[in-house]
């Protein structure tokens, strides 16, 4: 939608209710982002490295599962949430997600790893209905762009310093404190709930219901065909996006060589750099949080001058592009780059998502339909996780090639490097180059990359991404002139199904 308002006049519109929503997800998301951002790392780091000696299927498989927890649980508590209560809704999640930072801190295996991923993301299914719902009913048709700027603004807050204090908590390999901390952040989000956050008025019109009531209210929003449609085509989107954090922390780990950019972070920091020279992959990863934080506003103010599906097809192009460059080349400052050009990329497209479902929402129902905005991240982030999962762990883990090329090239038998501890493999490899003569394992990191190309799973992961932009394209230019996406009817006809 475009406004006539000033940048000062819109935020200044802004109810209480907006800012107090914003500081408890500020504060969930440093809880939340510092366990994920080293996630990654612990569950497939071996178990004398401090981790938790998980395989790549398996880790993408508990995050596929995670994904559909935290993803389709809102589709049902976000009409709980409008029905019973915004409060009662944020009190149960922080408890829930207390027990699972604490439940990682201690778990051992596949199943105390997704019993904890299980906690975690259903805790955060609870939590966001109710925090988006509220930034929903504090904005108007007038600021809701710089509403959800602001919104993802203060999420990349948390965002960007979670990493960075996980990467010092952590050192070379404590992850367990980091799970720790997250506990206790999330405790501390009790008090502004208690003191500060006021609960929503409902809606005049709004009838107290049973809760079998509620589940069929909640169900018959799945009746909305355009509605649906677009949370499709968007599902594809989130399917590569996601990766970002999910899979490159493990391909930076393996094969970028970021020594290149190692000492401007460590003139910030130096436990953001490891012992080996190469900075830690959640650091790395941070460079998205860091831009967002410093470009957010502008370019939502930017982006408000837009149709918001014009804002959200542009980001959409952007990020694919980028995303396929951050995994093209094993040069740090190609990585970097290319992870800040996503982060513009998703400035533009990822508010532009919330705020359009928010405005088409009826004012009754904002929590249920910003729950049903879930289901592209169920179905991207959770397919997504479980085919990237076994797609990285055929093309582009360096362990495995390492593995086959001791037997098929080296000689050795198969029994016996099966036997090689993970930790030792890439030692074991660099000892056998160049004739028996030994090299480093920059050395064979760089002959697996030549002989393996792992960069092709950015190519086929990006290539889904492709696929959504052109689809959410074709949905734009079908749509846009019955009033559907159109700027001229933003309301909650605009999301009626076409007859």
């Amino acid at each position: 939608m475009t406004t006539k308002l000033t940048v000062w006049q819109q935020i200044r519109g802004l109810q209480s209710n907006f800012w107090c929503s914003n500081w408890m997800e500020a504060n969930e998301r440093l809880a939340f982002f510092g366990a994920r951002a080293i996630l990654p790392l612990y569950m497939v780091y071996a178990v004398a490295q401090g981790g938790m000696g998980l395989s790549y299927s398996q880790k993408g498989t508990i995050f596929s599962i995670w994904a559909l927890v935290q993803c389709l649980v809102p589709m049902v508590s976000g009409g709980f949430t409008d029905q019973y209560g915004y409060k009662k809704s944020l009190y149960l999640a922080y408890g829930i997600n207390i027990l699972g930072y604490l439940a990682f801190a201690f778990a051992h295996g596949y199943w105390g790893a997704l019993g904890a991923s299980c906690l975690i993301g259903l805790g955060t299914a609870i939590f966001k209905p109710p925090v988006q719902g509220t930034i929903a009913k504090a904005s108007t048709g007038d600021n809701s762009s710089i509403a959800w700027g602001i919104f993802y603004w203060m999420v990349n807050v948390g965002g960007f310093l979670a990493p960075m204090l996980a990467a010092v908590l952590r050192g070379q390999t404590n992850f367990k404190l980091v799970f720790l901390c997250a506990a206790g952040v999330t405790a501390f989000n009790f008090i502004p709930t208690l003191l500060f956050y006021k609960e929503p008025e409902k809606s005049p019109d709004a009838k107290p219901k049973t809760v079998s009531q509620t589940f069929l209210d909640t169900m018959s929003t799945l009746k909305d065909k355009n509605f649906l449609i677009f949370l499709a085509i968007f599902s594809g989107f989130w399917f590569m996006f996601m990766q970002l954090w999910d899979l490159l922390p493990n391909f930076i780990d393996e094969w970028v060589v970021s020594r290149d950019v190692a000492p401007y972070f460590a003139w910030v920091n130096h436990s953001y750099v490891l012992a080996n020279g190469y900075v830690k992959p959640e650091v790395l990863i941070n460079i998205d949080s860091a831009a967002i934080i410093a470009l957010m506003i502008p370019i939502s103010w930017m982006t408000g001058k837009l149709h918001p599906m014009v804002a959200l097809i542009g980001g959409m192009v952007v990020s694919v592009v980028a995303f396929v460059g951050a995994g093209a080349s094993a040069a740090g400052w190609v990585v970097a780059l290319a992870i800040f050009v996503f982060a513009i990329g998703e400035m533009m497209c990822s508010p532009k998502f919330s705020e359009y479902i928010g405005l088409t929402a009826p004012p009754d129902k904002k929590a249920l339909y910003m729950g049903y905005s879930n289901i592209p991240f169920a179905v991207g982030w959770g397919l997504g996780n479980l085919i990237s999962g076994y797609l990285y762990e055929s093309l582009g883990s360096k362990i495995n090639f390492a593995r086959r090329y001791l037997v098929e090239t080296a000689g050795w038998g198969a029994a016996q490097v099966k036997d090689l501890p993970s930790e030792k493999i890439m030692d074991t490899m660099a000892a056998t180059l160049n004739g028996g003569r030994g090299g480093t394992v920059e050395d064979a990191t760089r002959l697996l990359w030549r002989m393996h190309h792992p960069w092709l799973v950015w190519v086929i992961l990006g290539g889904v991404g492709l696929a959504a932009t052109g689809a959410m394209i074709g949905y734009y230019l079908r749509t846009k002139d019955r009033g559907i996406s159109s700027a001229a009817a933003p309301g909650p006809a605009a999301l009626e199904p076409a007859h």
